[in-house]
């Protein structure tokens, strides 16, 4: 079946636009924790964010989309707070204290989980989509939620690039000249948490930080530049989420969330071999 024959689907073309405007926004905002070498927030906001799912659940009494995602929100949120508040407090590597929230949010989002199943009448409601995603269940007005989202964060980075870049390459030298340091890793923090939670539904809690780091890791390898490769990081991102969502429209029975991220890695290796500024075939 040809692409236009598959856009002409509504549900396919919802499915569609709604992961290009993800894949555009995780992979843009990717730049920062991969610049920042703290890749593994995003797989800690995401695992983090499974008890969010379940809480919102159990409040609202109903899977009610708006009330999961503002609990995964909170709780995806939470655990970079307790990360970052571990690591300066205990004085262990942040990688670790990252490491330590994740496990903890996904163990307890698990039992959780399991929890909620055994509910009368809760059995079937379908939760467990949010551990890989379920992308045919994107609504039209969800694309609302999401565009918002990736027109307020860019907005966001537009205003505060220059604090963001000197924060994200030099905090100490920020530091020293009266920024509020805290307040700013806070600010990207739940720009990237906001990201990552309205991916959730498509990608997954399990494969999202994928979507987050992989587009900025390929983008890296093309530009020396951190405007350039923001940039070209949202469009690998845009670019594997639309190919991604096409392929499983086009094979039936395959999963849109690992596919997605499927495509991104391959951007990411195929950057990583072929990029003539620091691929691994120029440097041997």
């Amino acid at each position: 079946m040809g692409i236009f024959a598959l856009l002409s689907d509504s549900t396919v073309a919802t499915v569609v636009i709604g992961a290009a405007m993800l894949g555009a926004c995780s992979g843009a905002l990717g730049t920062f924790a991969v610049q920042r070498r703290q890749s593994l927030i995003g797989d800690a906001l995401a695992h983090a964010a499974l008890p969010g799912v379940v809480a919102g659940y159990l409040i609202a009494g109903e899977r009610q989309l708006g009330a999961l995602l503002l609990g995964a929100l909170v709780t995806g949120s939470a655990a970079a707070l307790f990360a970052t508040f571990l690591s300066r407090v205990a004085k262990v590597k942040l990688e670790a204290a990252l490491g330590t929230a994740l496990s903890l949010g996904f163990a307890v989002g698990a039992v959780g989980l399991s929890y909620v199943q055994r509910l009368p009448g809760a059995g079937h409601a379908g939760l467990d989509v949010f551990l890989f995603g379920q992308a045919a269940a994107t609504l039209r007005s969800d694309l609302w939620l999401i565009g918002a989202v990736l027109v307020g964060s860019l907005a966001i980075v537009a205003i505060f690039w220059k604090h963001l870049k000197l924060v994200t390459f030099d905090p100490v030298y920020a530091r020293a000249l009266g920024y509020r340091v805290g307040l700013i890793e806070g600010l990207l923090t739940g720009l990237l948490a906001t990201a990552i939670v309205i991916g959730l539904q498509l990608v997954g809690v399990v494969l999202m930080a994928a979507l987050v780091v992989a587009p900025a890791v390929a983008a890296r390898q093309w530009t020396k530049d951190f405007g350039s490769m923001f940039v070209l990081a949202g469009v690998f991102g845009m670019v594997a989420a639309v190919v991604g969502a096409v392929a499983s429209a086009e094979v039936r029975g395959l999963a849109t969330g690992p596919v997605v991220v499927l495509v991104a890695t391959l951007l990411a290796f195929a950057s990583v071999a072929l990029a003539p500024r620091r691929s691994v075939m120029v440097e041997s």
